[in-house]
């Protein structure tokens, strides 16, 4: 993790911080990296482009299927998939949320997230 803070593999936000570890240059295709998500935030995602799975280890909040109006209350030891690209809201609601993502395919690292809150179509790995 030191090798990483204060890299371009950390990436900064208002309501997050993603600790990118492995990034599609690293060929092992998916990416992994530790989110930090602030208490008291809400984002809109919406990942078209790649599949995301979540281990929260700290924290709680809710994630909200906006397709289904589900909502699924998040704590550590929850593990949520994003495995039919649903739009929806991520909620730190008692204490930051620590969060192990993983995207499939592999994130380089330089995406940013657009209006509806999704990554664009996966660059080719740099190696």
């Amino acid at each position: 993790m030191s090798e990483i803070l204060d890299t371009d593999a950390h990436v900064k936000g208002d309501a997050f911080e993603s600790r990118r570890m492995l990034l599609a240059q690293d060929g092992v295709g998916y990416s992994l990296h530790d989110t930090l998500v602030r208490e008291g935030t809400e984002q809109r995602l919406h990942y078209k482009n790649h599949v995301e799975s979540n281990y929260v280890f700290q924290g709680e909040g809710e994630v909200e299927n906006l397709e289904t109006g589900e909502v699924f209350p998040l704590g550590p030891g929850s593990l949520y998939v994003l495995d039919n690209h649903e739009p929806h809201l991520l909620r730190a609601l008692k204490g930051d949320m620590r969060i192990v993502c993983v995207f499939t395919p592999a994130l380089t690292g330089r995406e940013v997230h657009d209006a509806d809150g999704s990554y664009g179509l996966p660059e080719a790995p740099e190696r």
